[in-house]
């Protein structure tokens, strides 16, 4: 099909969208045809509009379920249109597949709605012919839509059914079988939970659970951690409620609460947080430490160390003292310290789920190159340990060869460090026996979703010389 001239989207100014549907193909487009980022469009969109709650709930669902679920949603259209959808006008693309998600993935969707904007949508902004070209594609997949069979071979099946790139799911399925893999999927395309970890310095769980329904948000306490809560309903954003200003829960998933416990600093302790990022760790450091001690925070973006100081000031953080570096160039005369945390650059595998676009940023290549650095970097903190401390190395991946692999080839090499297991710090986490086994061992690989918690690996080094 020949493409159409496309006009323009009126980025500046998101008021001017004709509906919430219109938006989301917006913003679809940007995002799969631009390279955009899903959250930070969400982001920028979201305080630049006066959209209710329901509307935020809305646009949220359709972006980021149509950016996870494009390939499954492109091998559906592939079967109503005469060419492939690749070939396609992009603003074409962009609004069939938002509206095909509605149709397959949303409940309670006013089905012809859908069908009469997507049409109206096409016929503005690039021409009545794929007005009408719209239209039949989607109505022959209101008729058909309850047989429809995913061509491919099995394994193509299964990338195309729950929407991962091909290499992805034959790693997962390399390394931990078919049908964790395909728990992990599962998982991947599933809402992530919402989970808040009490600030200990300012609030206690039931406390900061009644403040916060006060304010129309209801939250349950964690199975997963007894001091974290999960967010059920929430009437406004959370940044504009009370408890959140008073700093009293940063938001975290219990997943990454985990480094934390398993390091589990004392008071008057000296601290380093390698690769800090905003500092959802640091603080978290902090609060364990009673706010008391020293943690000294790197990381490479300026950005960062800057969001890290504003949540510091935020949750009353003093303690925690942040700079921008490459922590595969520190100075070589820092003072070990008693505690080292490395959460590691890596390919994040481990939390597809809250990124919904991150499962197309990812390749091959990534794999191979990281394990390099991350390794460099294991070298670099290494050295901050003072003798008798600990090293705890940590990702958001649950790719083998960024984990266990790493820190096989450190022990290797660093015969003065030897794991050690953290099974106590973890007493009140749920694991199954494996886990638990593996914890007392000094290395766990949390499965996304396993525990309804976001993938991540912990292992926990000590330095006896």
């Amino acid at each position: 099909m020949t493409e159409q001239r496309e006009r323009p989207s009126r980025r500046s100014q998101p008021e001017v969208y004709a509906s919430v549907r219109e938006c989301a193909a917006d913003l679809v487009y940007r995002v799969l045809e631009r390279g955009a980022y899903a959250n930070l469009l969400l982001e920028k969109q979201m305080k630049g509009s006066t959209y209710s709650g329901e509307d935020r709930r809305l646009l949220t669902e359709i972006v980021n379920g149509t950016v996870r679920m494009v390939k499954h949603l492109d091998e559906v259209l592939n079967l109503f249109l005469k060419g492939d959808i690749a070939s396609q006008n992009r603003w074409l693309r962009s609004v069939l597949r938002v509206s095909a998600y509605q149709l397959l993935f949303m409940d309670r969707v006013p089905e012809y709605a859908v069908v009469n904007e997507a049409v109206n949508i096409v016929a503005h902004r690039v021409g009545q012919g794929l007005g009408r070209v719209t239209n039949g594609v989607l109505r022959n997949l209101l008729r058909r839509r309850e047989d429809l069979n995913l061509p491919g071979e099995p394994e193509v099946c299964l990338a195309a059914y729950y929407s991962h790139p091909e290499w992805m799911v034959d790693q997962f399925i390399e390394q931990y079988g078919l049908e964790q893999a395909r728990a992990i999927l599962r998982f991947d395309n599933s809402a992530p939970a919402l989970t808040l970890r009490v600030n200990r310095l300012r609030a206690r769980p039931a406390q900061l659970a009644a403040d916060l329904a006060a304010e129309g948000i209801d939250v349950t306490i964690s199975p997963c951690w007894p001091e974290a809560l999960r967010v059920t309903a929430a009437k406004s954003p959370l940044s504009e409620s009370r408890p959140f200003k008073s700093g009293m829960f940063y938001i975290q998933n219990e997943a990454a609460m985990l480094a934390g416990i398993i390091l589990n600093p004392s008071p008057e302790e000296t601290v380093y947080d390698l690769c800090c990022g905003v500092g959802g760790k640091s603080t978290h450091l902090a609060e364990i430490m009673d706010n008391k001690g020293r943690i000294l925070a790197f990381d490479i973006y300026g950005h960062k160390i800057k969001l890290l100081k504003e949540n510091c000031r935020r949750l009353g953080i003093e303690i925690a003292e942040a700079y921008e570096a490459d922590v595969t160039g520190l100075s070589p005369h820092l003072t070990p310290g008693s505690a080292v945390l490395l959460d590691a650059p890596c390919s994040g595998l481990g939390v597809l789920a809250r990124r919904s676009d991150a499962r197309w940023r990812k390749s091959r290549k990534d794999l191979r190159e990281l394990p390099g650095l991350q390794s460099l970097m294991l070298e670099q903190a290494a050295r901050l340990v003072q003798k008798g401390g600990r090293l705890l190395y940590s990702t958001c991946t649950v790719n083998r060869g960024e984990n266990e692999e790493v820190v096989k080839g450190f022990l290797n090499s660093h015969t003065h460090f030897r794991l050690q297991g953290f099974d106590r710090e973890l007493e009140p986490f749920p694991l199954d026996p494996p886990d638990r086994r593996a914890c007392a061992g000094g290395m766990l690989t949390l499965l996304p979703g396993k525990y309804d918690t976001d993938g991540m690996f912990f292992a926990l080094l000590k330095r006896e010389d």
